[in-house]
């Protein structure tokens, strides 16, 4: 006799011929089944007495739930009971199907799982666009805060782009006046009426051009050189939403006003950055100029105190001639002509604009040990100089290096320069005038360039504060008083 098994009420029925594997248990989410249910019926009659039936299968004994020993572990306490209903949820939910059912819930996880790697494909290609343009973005900036831009219109300067923008802004009012900026359908009607249809036309005309006319304002209104491409983006999207929402009435923003727009926000970039290229050539200028009469004044200053030396040594020399000291006034004489010649060098250096020292400073607090500044400064005493590069901006003083003279003072310069341009730390900013090189390195460097004019070179800096600095930081690190 064959027997099958018999699903108590609320258990899946099973397929045919389904035979209950080793260890199998019920689902403990099952109803228990009612008191002395059978779980094995024959499925037709038995045959002759002869025969004997099989042996009648056990029935399914009764779930067993694994004992899990604490050990401690509660950090994995709460990760065991999340897993264990989530999978109790999945046996609800798959508890009552039959084989085709389970086959066809795969399947559909399948293909769910395909549009989910998909998409996390297309994120990622999206996510890769929008790095790509960050970066050149970022690199936009650098340029432009280099004074570095490129420039979609050149014109001369910031007025002619201010003139340029006026002459926009007035053919952007008349062609909205004039009813060329969004155009729709002419052949609406509204019950019946082609006059009531334009009507309701050219009042939503209005209102999509109100909108795009916001969105376009604002983005002038936000415009940085570096954003432009992202602001005329802004507006194709405008336009394109325009269009989707008047579709119904062919409501669409002109090519010519949109072409036109997008003009006015070149325009802008343009604008701005050529007002800060020209803000960024008035500082230098300025900082040149407030060079020169620090110069300026310090020659003076020396003059007047060569002159008044040689005025006081000619009354000295009159007054010893007077008396008959020629010893004396031979020697006067000789201090007159030293004094002359001082007067003459003096002169000299303020009517030749390319003399001066070139000077090889470093902070080692602020910048470290390899990066030195390499500049030039046409002082009577240079060092004032590097005291005022070395002032609030900075925590620490300049340590000076070397200070070379020489009668082409912007020359040297601009060797030592060409020499390491490329260890600049400013790669877009040739006025900053930091390079990433070693005291000693810039010295066998001079050694060659400067040849005799290179007398004395410092390759350690002194760095007092910061080394003062450094050892009242160490001693409060251990608890000290600091010395």
């Amino acid at each position: 006799m064959e027997y099958r098994f018999n699903s108590p009420p609320g258990w899946p029925v099973p397929p045919a011929g389904w035979r209950p594997p080793e260890g199998w248990q019920p689902d403990p989410s099952w109803p228990p089944a009612p008191p002395g249910w059978q779980f094995w019926t024959p499925v037709q009659a038995p045959p002759a007495s002869s025969q004997q039936a099989p042996p009648r299968p056990d029935p399914a004994p009764a779930p067993v739930l694994s004992e899990r020993s604490g050990g401690g572990l509660f950090g994995r306490k709460k990760k065991l009971e999340a897993e264990n209903a989530e999978l109790r949820a999945w046996i609800e939910r798959l508890g009552g199907m039959d084989a085709m059912r389970v086959s066809a819930l795969t399947e559909e996880l399948r293909a769910e799982q395909g549009r989910l790697e998909a998409a996390v494909t297309d994120a990622t290609r999206r996510l890769h666009e929008v790095e790509q343009r960050v970066v050149q973005t970022e690199e936009t900036v650098l340029l432009q805060e280099a004074g570095i831009y490129d420039y979609q219109h050149p014109l001369s300067d910031a007025v002619a782009y201010k003139e340029r923008l006026a002459e926009v802004k007035t053919r952007i009012k008349a062609m909205a006046r004039d009813g060329k900026a969004v155009l729709g359908s002419t052949s609406w009607q509204v019950n019946g009426s082609a006059a009531e249809g334009r009507r309701m036309v050219r009042d939503f005309s209005k209102l999509m051009l109100r909108a795009y006319n916001a969105e376009a304002d604002n983005c002038v209104r936000t415009m940085r050189p570096y954003k432009l491409q992202s602001a005329v983006d802004r507006l194709e999207k405008a336009v394109e939403m325009i269009v989707k929402l008047g579709k119904t009435m062919n409501i669409h923003v002109s090519g010519d006003y949109h072409r036109l727009r997008v003009y006015e926000l070149e325009l802008t970039a343009d604008y701005l950055a050529k007002q800060e290229e020209e803000k960024e050539r008035n500082r230098a200028q300025r900082e040149q100029q407030r060079e020169e009469e620090a110069a300026r004044r310090e020659f003076e200053r020396e003059k007047a105190r060569l002159r008044k030396e040689e005025a006081h040594y000619r009354s000295a020399l009159a007054k010893l001639i007077a008396k008959g000291d020629e010893a004396g006034a031979e020697e006067l004489k000789a201090k007159l002509e030293e004094i002359g010649a001082a007067v003459s060098d003096v002169e000299a250096r303020e009517a030749n604009v390319r003399a001066g020292y070139v000077y090889v400073i470093s902070n080692l607090g602020a910048f470290g040990e390899d990066v030195v500044k390499i500049g030039m400064t046409r002082r009577l005493e240079p060092e004032d100089r590097v005291r005022e590069l070395g002032d609030a901006s900075v925590p620490f003083k300049f340590d000076t290096h070397a200070l070379i003279f020489s009668e082409d003072a912007v020359g040297l310069e601009g060797r030592l320069h060409a020499a390491l341009s490329d260890r600049r730390v400013n790669k877009v900013n040739p006025r900053r005038e930091f390079f990433r090189a070693t005291p000693a390195e810039v010295r066998d460097l001079l050694e060659q360039i400067a040849g005799q004019h290179l007398l004395e070179y410092r390759d350690v800096p002194e760095a007092l504060e910061w080394r003062q600095s450094a050892r009242a930081a160490a001693a409060m690190g251990k608890g000290e008083a600091p010395v």
